[in-house]
Parts: C-alpha cells; sequence; structure tokens
C-alpha cells in the first residue's frame, strides 16, 4: 500500500465505534435498520438512500457527523435527542467546513445529491454507495452515481412500490406465520437460538456462540434455499428474517473460538444474500440492494472471497432487473476478481454469465457473445470440490436459462426460445420455481417472435404451476407475455390463456 501524497498539520484522528447509535439500533438487523431510516425519511418529505452498509459505516465511526439530511431524518427517528446525543460529534469540531450556530436549523434542502447517503457529508467524507464502486480490493468507493433520467424513474418506482409495502419490515417480524408455507414455517420454526433475541433487547449479556449456533445457521440458510427451490420467494421473504436477525446477535455476542466466529461470518453473510434474493424475486428491489450490501461488508469484514464473490454475483443479477446493465457488468467482474483463487471452474462459467446479462442489457452483441463463450467453455471443465455449496442450482439447465435471457434482452426471440424450451426440459423436477421461471421465458419469447399459439400453450404450463410457486418475477413476466397476445385472442389457446390469466390475483 502506498502512503498518501496529502500531508496534515495534524495527525489523523482515530475512528471510534459509535456505540450509542449501536444501542439504539436495538435488535434490528443493520437492513432492517436502515429500512426504517428510509421510511422515517418519507415521513418528513426527505429522500435517503440508506442501506446497510451506511448504518454500518456510522457504527464503525467513520460518519463523524451526518450531512444535514441525514441529520433531520436522525433527530425524528429519536426526538428530542441531539447529534451529540446519538454518539456523532458536534459539527463544530468536524474538519473541512464550517459549522452553523447550534440554534440554527438544517437548510431545508441541504444534500448536493438526491441520493441522500451519497452526498458529502460535512467532513468532506463520502458515504459509499452500496454498489457504485466494483473493486475487489476497494471495499468503499468514492464515487456517487450519475443522477439521470433512468435512476430518477428508479427512485419513483421504487418509492412507489414501498408505499405499497409500507408495512413489510413489521410483518417480517412475524416468524413464519401464514401462508405458503405451512410448510415453511415447519422447516425454519427449527432454527433455534431464538433465547439470544430476549436477553440481547432487554441489554444483558448474551451467551458467546457455539459450534452448534453455526451449525444451526447454515441449516437455516439450506432450509431457505430448498424452500425457494420449491414454492418462490413471495411468501418467505418476510418470514426469513428472523433467522437473520439471530445471526447477527450472535455475531454481536461473539464466540469463544476464531474457527466459529470464521463460520458465524460465512453463515450470516449467506443468510443475508439468502433473504437478499427472497427480496429480489419478490420484486423489492431495495431491499434486496440492501441485504446483498449487508453481506459484501459482512464479507469485507472477515475477509471471506467466496462469500465476497457470491455478494457481488447476486449483486450483478438484481443491476441487471432492475435496468443498470453498466453496474451489472462491473459487478460481474468485481465477483469474477474475488472468485478466481478459489479454483472453482463452474463458479467463474456462472459469474461470466452474469457479465453476459449486463452486456446484454447494454446492447452489447459481441460483448454478450464473448462472456457466453467464457461461461460456456468453463462450464465444460466440470464440477470440482471447490464448487460453493449454494452453487447446486447451477447446471446446464441453468446455464441455458440465463443465455436464453440474454439472447432476449438482445432481441433474438426464437434464438432464445430454443435456449429456453431446453433448459425447461433439462431441468430437475425438484427446482419447481426454476420450471415456472423458463417456461415463463419460454412463453414470453415465443410471443415476441410471432407464435402466439405456442407461447399460450407455455403459459398455460405456467399457470398450472403457480398453485406450487409464489415468485412476483414470474408473474411480472406472465403480465408482459399477455400484454403481447391481447391482439392474437384469436389464434389457438390464447384467448385461453388470458382469460385464465385474467383471473389471477392481482400483484400487490
Amino acid at each position: 500500500m502506498t502512503s498518501s501524497t496529502v500531508t496534515s498539520s495534524q495527525p489523523p484522528r482515530p475512528q471510534r465505534p459509535n456505540i450509542v447509535f449501536r444501542r439504539l439500533r436495538g435488535q434490528r438487523s443493520p437492513g432492517e435498520f436502515a429500512a426504517a431510516v428510509r421510511r422515517a425519511a418519507r415521513d418528513i418529505g426527505e429522500r435517503v438512500s440508506c442501506d446497510a452498509r451506511y448504518i454500518g459505516r456510522v457504527e464503525a465511526g467513520e460518519i463523524r457527523c451526518p450531512n444535514y439530511a441525514y441529520e433531520r431524518v436522525f433527530l425524528h427517528m429519536f426526538p428530542g435527542r441531539t447529534l451529540t446525543d446519538l454518539g456523532f460529534a458536534p459539527r463544530s469540531a468536524v474538519r473541512g467546513r464550517g459549522s452553523r450556530p447550534a440554534d440554527e436549523p438544517p437548510p431545508e434542502h441541504a444534500e448536493s445529491r438526491p441520493d441522500g447517503p451519497y452526498a458529502p457529508t460535512d467532513e468532506q467524507d463520502e458515504p459509499y454507495e452500496s454498489y457504485g464502486q466494483y473493486e475487489s480490493r476497494e471495499p468503499y468507493g468514492p464515487q456517487a452515481p450519475q443522477d439521470t433520467c433512468e435512476t430518477r424513474e428508479a427512485r419513483a418506482a421504487h418509492e412507489c412500490h414501498e408505499r405499497n409495502h409500507e408495512e413489510s419490515d413489521v410483518r417480517r417480524r412475524a416468524f413464519m406465520t401464514g401462508s405458503t408455507a405451512t410448510v415453511a414455517a415447519a422447516s425454519l420454526g427449527a432454527f433455534g437460538m431464538a433465547s439470544v433475541s430476549p436477553a440481547t433487547a432487554a441489554g444483558r449479556p448474551v451467551h458467546r456462540a457455539g459450534t452448534s449456533d453455526a451449525g444451526a445457521l447454515q441449516e437455516a440458510v439450506r432450509r431457505i434455499r430448498v424452500l425457494d427451490d420449491r414454492h418462490g420467494a413471495d411468501g418467505l421473504y418476510r418470514r426469513a428474517a428472523a433467522p437473520l436477525r439471530t445471526a447477527y446477535a450472535l455475531l454481536d455476542a461473539g464466540a469463544t473460538r476464531q474457527a466459529t466466529t470464521d463460520r458465524l461470518y460465512s453463515g450470516a453473510g449467506e443468510l443475508a444474500i439468502s433473504v437478499g434474493w427472497l427480496a429480489h424475486d419478490s420484486g423489492r428491489f431495495d431491499d434486496a440492494r440492501s441485504h446483498y450490501a449487508e453481506a459484501l461488508a459482512t464479507a469485507r469484514m472477515s475477509g471471506d472471497p467466496a462469500l465476497e464473490a457470491h455478494a457481488f454475483c447476486n449483486s450483478a443479477f438484481l443491476a441487471r432487473d432492475a435496468g443498470r446493465p453498466r453496474e451489472a457488468v462491473r459487478a460481474a467482474q468485481a465477483a469474477q476478481r474475488a472468485a478466481r483463487p478459489l479454483g472453482s471452474a463452474r463458479l467463474m462459467s456462472l459469474l461470466a454469465l452474469r457479465e453476459a446479462g449486463g452486456w446484454a442489457g447494454l446492447a452489447d452483441r459481441a460483448g454478450c457473445e464473448r462472456a457466453l463463450a467464457r461461461a460456456q467453455a468453463l462450464y465444460e471443465r466440470g464440477p470440482s470440490e471447490a464448487d460453493p455449496e449454494w452453487m447446486s442450482f447451477y447446471g446446464e439447465a441453468e446455464l441455458e436459462g440465463l443465455e436464453a435471457q440474454c439472447w432476449s434482452m438482445l432481441g433474438d426471440w426464437l434464438r432464445a426460445a430454443r435456449h429456453a424450451r431446453r433448459a425447461a426440459h433439462l431441468q430437475d423436477p425438484h427446482f419447481t420455481r426454476n420450471i415456472a421461471l423458463y417456461t415463463a421465458e419460454l412463453a414470453d419469447d415465443l410471443a415476441r417472435g410471432g407464435r402466439p399459439d405456442e407461447a399460450a400453450a407455455a403459459g398455460l404450463r405456467v399457470l398450472d404451476l403457480l398453485d406450487e410457486v409464489q415468485s412476483s418475477r414470474i408473474q411480472t413476466m406472465l403480465a408482459g407475455t399477455a400484454r403481447v397476445l391481447l391482439p392474437h385472442r384469436r389464434a389457438s389457446g390464447v384467448s385461453a390463456f388470458l382469460d385464465r390469466h385474467a383471473s389471477l390475483p392481482r400483484l400487490a
């Protein structure tokens, strides 16, 4: 590491963790607390894009004094307190900017950009953006995203979505009760470290984590993945947060052995990714982004390149689905840098596919084809002992399905349909959600490729699976297919598909 060329008349001030702010977060995970900050901001007409990593940075003492927008939000959340009561340094003590008088209210609109936490703080310190800098060696990138029409539209869509799901964070606390699964409730209910929560909530010391706790955490990750494979995300997301809270409570409690600590960090990070995926698949992109950021921060803190690669892998997929293809490319490339020393050709193959999806979103056919060729060559090297456990879903069917999505984004509908059909045919019956996903992809590609009768037949097969699968992503794809097929109602089978699709419950 090279030393800085910038000199200072004073030695750098050592960071002090913000213990007060950490205590105020209580039993909520960083991601849950970040969601509470965003809700509080909306209550007073502010706009901040707080995520788990921002909360982590505050608690680590990296942000000694928040910018004005965050100040207003925090003082609204904790009425009667000052910034110093919340563990921050007085604004007058923060270097680099003039302070305002103590009795002067914060400016009406003090942020330099609409993206709240990306604006400079009053100590000339940029709160990092969750996915802005995809350098595997640098955890916190200094550059902020540009405020383009695309990002403004995404924010507006997110705000509308969050109004519809305002109660989600409260209901996430109801641990596995209701719908998709009575099955899911029984399966996840066995994750039994609930004794950690009451003690932590009451401020009393909790037992240090042991190997059984780490094992239970890893088992919770496996169960969530199995339930998602079978049933999709919508019925699981709000309930899967309970194990995640427990996981981070265990990390706070600490462990007696370093090996156990390493397992806890790995398990908590993987669990954050799993919960993030449930949010992603059920259309809660902002929540997913926060959970993936939480996982990435955990990976960086524990020096876990496998977890880092996984977090970047999912971040790339999310960025592609959220309409940020360039970010998808950069995240996939960062994932490949992290994963290269791990020695898993299959993992590198999947990450190349994530990159291909980004290039397809950018309409860069040549870049996409190069990444697809690399993914195929790496896949053909076969499995190895270095392949991560979470990659159990990645087989030939997934390879075909992801390639189908690339050709679909490039507008080569019939080529996409060929790959989607192959994916649905090859998929293991255990992965019910993926069969529904690939078949929905097939239906949409056929509809757009001018084969309405075949599209309707595929769409009906998806509708048959929706009794078992709850996935907003799949329902959104079907809705798009239905719109394309509307002018073809007289074609064979199309009317039956449209009528049956119209009878589905509407997405919230």
